[in-house]
């Protein structure tokens, strides 16, 4: 089938059908480009909602993706991100290869159509030309004819006509022989001209007009053909990123599998874990005592002589009373001032047994927290303290990067003094080697509170909690705000907004049960690793090197008890010392 030979009436019809089908193929490129718009902006939203609920740096919410859920969720959100980006990738595709492509075909198509409907109408001119030509050759032929005609008849009349003189006969012969002349000569003249018209018609119909029309139908063949392939290239630009956003549809199941429930209540734990052991059994209070220490006074006298104290409570320590089982004030408690309550507790006896617990609830009610973040629970602490080591190695490592660059840029400028001034870095350096000493010397204390902390984790043999249990049973109505309100079941320390510390005063006769106490014994000695100011009541200045006794073992809140001399006595920190026990007194320890 030829659009030449089938077609060759129809040119204007093409020219409609042609420039249909340039308006067809612009009208799907428009298509593709805005489905590389679309394409745009759904990359764009997918990219900002993984962007909206991705942590934020250096706050609460990046703690919460170590749970495996929310380590799901966030690498989800990262292939949200990746997805987003194959999204990126089709309209980059479909821009470069069919929206650039077509939009360049379209312009040279529309150069190829109006070159070869130039030439048909060129051709249809031409043809039009020779027709007139035809017509005009025709028209002069018969003229001539008809001239020819009345010619003839006007001869033959003029010699039938004997009036007529012989000489206009003669005349009107030679009239009649002229214009037949000139019949002939327009006749001969015509016949060639419809010979020349026919043969340019037959070129035309059969030779001009089919090759254009045949170009013209290549022309439309290769648009068809084209925006078939454009159409295929559409569906492969979407089938080349199939698998990879089906990989990121894996790894968001691969996510999603990976979550463990079992691992995400491990993190609860230790998270929260206090490291406390649960209350124990309450004791039974006997209000009945004063009134049987009235009746045989004489008995707690001879007591009392006899220079033995026995414990008001027992051997086993009280247990520890939860924020949402506290005591009630008396009315004398309540109105007592802070000051005087501190004051009257402080000037007696065992004031430097609880004194380490009083000077840590005060140092919390200033808002000063530890340095040995001794105010939180044990497990808690051992979290902080660790933490703190790894970011002071972090720090260490840090400036040991920036010296071996500095040392590096001091070769350098030694080898080539022309670059810099080798002196010039010299201050730097030391510099940096005063803040890594700095830093591995916190490092060493935190690691000593750590080493103190890890040691003290399990939990404690009976035979320490009854040791522990007299100390607790006696100071527990003494510094009873020192501890117990401090503590919460989830393993924090609270304090109330009231400018009073619930700090009840002891029963009669609690100094009367010290007065008679006797120093303690020495249970080993101790070496001064550095020096102390000890400028609190209940401490003791030590200098490094010094040689002292050990009086108490340390507790569990990291101070230790030595003595220099019957009359100097105190607390210093545990990680201060280096104690070595004597052997018959207890194992032998040594806390560095």
């Amino acid at each position: 089938m030829s659009w030449g030979t089938e077609l060759w009436d129809q040119f204007d019809n093409l020219e409609k059908h042609t420039q249909w089908g340039i308006d067809v193929l612009e009208k799907y490129i428009k298509f593709v480009k805005e489905r590389t718009e679309i394409e745009l902006s759904y990359a764009k939203q997918l990219r900002n909602l993984s962007k909206k609920y991705q942590p934020k740096k250096n706050s609460k919410e990046e703690e919460e993706y170590r749970y495996t859920s929310t380590r799901a969720f966030l690498a989800t959100l990262n292939e949200m991100n990746d997805y987003a980006g194959q999204h990126e990738v089709i309209s980059e595709n479909m821009t470069s290869l069919i929206t650039g492509e077509l939009t360049r075909y379209v312009q040279e198509l529309k150069q190829e159509r109006k070159s070869h409907f130039h030439d048909g109408r060129k051709a249809q001119q031409h043809i039009e030309t020779c027709w007139k030509q035809l017509e005009a050759s025709k028209r002069r032929f018969e003229r001539d004819c008809k001239e020819a005609d009345r010619a003839q008849q006007y001869f033959e009349k003029m010699d039938a006509d004997i009036n007529v003189t012989k000489a206009d006969v003669e005349k009107a012969r030679q009239q009649a022989q002229l214009r037949h002349q000139m019949a002939e000569d327009s006749k001969a003249e015509y016949s060639s001209t419809l010979q020349k018209f026919n043969s340019e018609q037959h070129d035309h119909y059969y030779t001009h007009v089919p090759n254009i029309f045949q170009k013209i139908q290549e022309m439309e063949e290769r648009r068809i053909v084209r925006i078939g392939e454009s159409m295929k290239t559409f569906a492969e630009v979407d089938r080349q990123v199939i698998p990879i956003i089906g990989k990121c549809l894996d790894e968001i199941t691969k996510a999603a599998e990976s979550i463990d429930h079992k691992n995400d209540s491990q993190l609860v734990i230790e998270a929260f874990k206090s490291g406390f052991e649960p209350p124990g059994d309450i004791d039974f209070e006997d209000y009945t005592q004063p009134m049987k220490r009235t009746v045989s006074e004489s008995s707690l006298s001879n007591s009392r002589g006899d220079g033995k104290s026995e414990p008001k409570f027992g051997g086993k320590s009280k247990g520890k009373l939860w924020p949402f089982i506290k005591k009630n004030k008396s009315p004398k408690q309540q109105k007592e001032p802070l000051s005087h309550r501190f004051n009257e507790f402080m000037t007696s006896k065992p004031k430097i047994h609880c004194f380490r617990s009083l000077k840590r609830g005060l140092s919390l009610k200033l808002g000063a927290g530890p340095e040995d973040f001794s105010n939180l629970p044990p497990e808690q602490r051992r979290k902080k303290l660790q933490q703190k080591v790894d970011e002071l190695n972090k720090d260490i490592q840090k400036e040991m990067d920036q010296r071996d660059a500095l040392t590096k840029m001091k070769d350098v400028y030694i080898k080539n003094p022309q670059m810099g001034d080798a002196a010039s870095v010299d201050h730097r350096l030391a510099e940096l080697a005063q803040n890594i000493e700095k830093l591995r010397l916190e490092v060493q204390k935190f690691e000593g509170w750590l080493a103190e902390v890890e040691g003290r984790l399990p939990m404690r043999t009976e035979q320490a909690r009854r040791q522990s249990g007299l100390y607790e049973a006696q100071n527990t109505s003494a510094v009873n705000s020192c501890a117990q309100d401090r503590e919460s079941p989830d393993g924090s320390y609270t304090e109330e907004q009231s400018q009073e510390t619930e700090m009840k005063v002891p029963a009669t006769d609690f100094d009367d049960e010290f007065d008679d106490e006797e120093p303690l014994p020495t249970i080993g000695t101790c070496k001064a690793l550095y020096t102390f100011e000890g400028q609190n009541e209940g401490t003791i200045s030590v200098a490094e090197g010094e040689m002292l006794y050990v009086i108490e073992e340390d507790k569990g809140d990291g101070w230790t008890r030595i003595r220099r001399n019957e009359d100097e006595e105190g607390y210093v920190p545990t990680s201060y010392v280096e104690v070595y026990l004597d052997k018959n007194a207890k194992g032998a320890m040594t806390y560095i």
